[in-house]
C-alpha cells in the first residue's frame, strides 16, 4: 500500500484531534457519577448498590447490545454519521441525568448514555486505520485514547469545580440551571459539551474505505465475523477475555476511586479537583504516548510480537494503584490511583493496533466494537457492582470501599496478565502451524518486506 494513497497527514491530524475530543466528551458524560456518588445517593436515597448498578449496569446494557450492530453499521455506512448521531444521543442523555428525580430515571439515561457512546470507538478506530499506514497508526490511536483518558482526571477537575460554583450560587443567573442541586448543574453543564464535538465533525471529510472487497449482507457479514473469530479462537479467545479483564479492574477503581478517597482519608470534593484531578491528566497524557512509540518502534523493527510482551507486562504495573487504600495519606493514594490511566493507554493503543492488524478490513469496526461488548458486560457492569456489593454484604462499613477496590481489582488484572501471555503462546504456535490469523500473517510479511527494504 502506498503511503500517497493516504490524506495528507494534517488533514488527518485534524481529524485524530476531534475524534479525541468526541472521546473527552463521552467519558467525562460517562464518568461523572463517579463524582459525585454520595450527593446522588443522598438526593435520590439510593443505596450503594444502586449507585454500583448506576455506574455499571445502567451505562453498560445498551453499550453491550447495541455495539456490535453498530460495529457492522461503521463497517458498512458513513463512520462521521454514526459518531455524530452517538454524540446526539449520549449528550441529552446526560442532560438527562441532570432532571432525574428517582433510581428509574437517572437508569433510563444512563442506558441512554451507553447507548451513544457505543457508536464511538468501533467508527473512530476505523477512520483512523483509513487515515493512517499500518507503520503509522499507533500514535494516532493513542492520541484518540489519549482523549479519553485525560476526561478521567478532566472530569474530576471541571464536575468539582462545577459543583462548587454551583453551590456558591454561580449559576443562578441561568434560568435553565436555577435552584438545581450542584451535582445536577454538572450532569447538564457537561452533556451540552457534545454538541461543541458535534460541530467540529460536520465539516470533515470521511476518507475513503481501504482494503475493503464487496460488502456482504449484514447478516452473512456477521456470520463472516463469527466465523473467522471461532477458527482463530485460540488466539482471539484469551486476547479478548484479557482486556475485559483489564477494565474490570479499571472501570471498578475508577467509579469508586473518588468515593474511597472522600470516605477512608477526608479529603474533600475540591482536594479531588485541585491534586487528583490535575494527577490523572498528567498520567493521562503520559501512558497514550508511551504506548504510540511502543507500538509504532515494534513495527518499524519489524517485530509484530513485541505487542503481546507490552500487553502481559503493563496490567501487572497497574497492581500497587488496587492498593491505593493502604497508603500512608491522601496524597499518596491520589498518586497511585493516578497513574492506572497511563497503563490503560498503554493497553488500548497496543490492543486496538493488534486488532487492525489481525482482522480482515472490513471486520475492523466490528471487532473493535466486539471489544465494547465484552469489556462492558464484564469489566464496566461487574467490575463498579462487585466492589459495591463486597462493602455492602461483606464489609458491612462504607469507609471500608478502598479495601473493595482490592480484593476484586488485583486478582482481576493478575489473571488478565496470565491470558495476554497465554496469548503471545498461542499465536507463534499458530503461526508455526500456518493456522494463524490471515491478516495477521499479512502484517509479519509486509513489516518484514518494509524492515528489508
Amino acid at each position: 500500500m502506498n503511503i500517497d494513497d493516504f490524506p495528507p497527514r494534517r488533514t488527518a491530524w485534524v481529524f485524530v484531534v476531534v475524534l479525541a475530543l468526541a472521546g473527552v466528551v463521552s467519558v467525562l458524560d460517562r464518568s461523572i457519577l463517579n463524582v459525585v456518588v454520595d450527593p446522588v445517593r443522598a438526593d435520590l436515597g439510593l443505596t450503594d448498590v444502586q449507585i454500583g448498578l448506576l455506574q455499571g449496569l445502567a451505562f453498560g446494557l445498551f453499550y453491550a447490545t447495541v455495539g456490535l450492530p453498530l460495529g457492522l453499521t461503521a463497517d458498512r455506512y458513513s463512520r462521521r454519521r454514526v459518531i455524530i448521531a452517538g454524540i446526539a444521543i449520549w449528550s441529552l442523555a446526560t442532560v438527562a441525568s441532570g432532571f432525574a428525580q428517582s433510581f428509574g430515571g437517572m437508569f433510563t439515561a444512563r442506558l441512554l448514555v451507553g447507548l451513544g457512546e457505543a457508536a464511538l470507538s468501533p467508527a473512530a478506530i476505523s477512520l483512523i486505520a483509513d487515515l493512517f499506514p499500518p507503520t503509522a497508526r499507533g500514535r494516532p490511536i493513542s492520541v484518540f485514547l489519549m482523549g479519553q483518558a485525560l476526561a478521567n482526571g478532566l472530569g474530576i477537575s471541571i464536575v468539582s469545580l462545577l459543583t462548587d460554583a454551583a453551590a456558591g450560587g454561580r449559576f443562578e443567573g441561568v434560568a435553565m440551571l436555577r435552584g438545581l442541586a450542584p451535582w445536577r448543574v454538572g450532569f447538564i453543564a457537561c452533556g451540552l459539551l457534545g454538541l461543541l464535538v458535534i460541530a467540529m465533525l460536520l465539516p470533515l471529510r470521511e476518507p475513503p474505505r481501504r482494503e475493503v472487497g464487496a460488502f456482504a449482507s449484514p447478516f452473512a457479514q456477521a456470520r463472516n465475523v463469527v466465523s473467522y473469530l471461532t477458527r482463530h479462537r485460540a488466539v482471539f479467545g484469551p486476547l479478548y477475555l484479557a482486556f475485559a479483564l483489564v477494565f474490570l479492574a479499571v472501570y471498578g477503581a475508577a467509579a469508586w476511586a473518588p468515593t474511597m478517597l472522600l470516605r477512608a482519608f477526608g479529603s474533600t470534593r475540591a482536594q479531588l479537583g485541585a491534586i487528583f484531578g490535575p494527577l490523572t491528566m498528567l498520567f493521562a497524557v503520559a501512558g497514550p504516548l508511551l504506548g504510540g512509540l511502543l507500538v509504532d518502534s515494534a513495527m518499524r523493527r519489524g517485530d509484530s510480537y513485541a505487542r503481546f510482551g507490552i500487553l502481559a507486562i503493563v496490567p501487572l504495573c497497574m497492581i500497587p494503584a488496587g492498593l491505593a487504600v493502604v497508603a500512608p495519606n491522601a496524597t499518596a493514594a491520589m498518586l497511585l490511583v493516578a497513574y492506572q490511566p497511563a497503563c490503560v493507554a498503554v493497553i488500548g493503543t497496543t490492543m486496538l493496533a493488534l486488532l487492525q492488524s489481525m482482522v480482515p478490513a472490513e471486520m475492523r469496526g466490528t471487532a473493535v466494537a466486539l471489544t465494547g461488548l465484552l469489556n462492558t458486560l464484564i469489566g464496566a457492569t461487574l467490575g463498579p457492582l462487585l466492589i459495591s456489593l463486597f462493602t455492602e454484604r461483606v464489609l458491612g462499613d462504607p469507609k471500608q470501599v478502598g479495601v473493595s477496590i482490592a480484593v476484586v481489582v488485583v486478582p482481576a488484572l493478575v489473571l488478565a496478565s496470565a491470558l495476554y501471555a497465554w496469548t503471545l503462546t498461542a499465536i507463534r504456535r499458530s503461526v508455526r502451524k500456518g493456522m494463524a490469523p490471515e491478516a495477521f500473517v499479512r502484517e509479519l510479511a509486509s513489516t518484514a518486506t518494509a524492515v528489508t527494504t
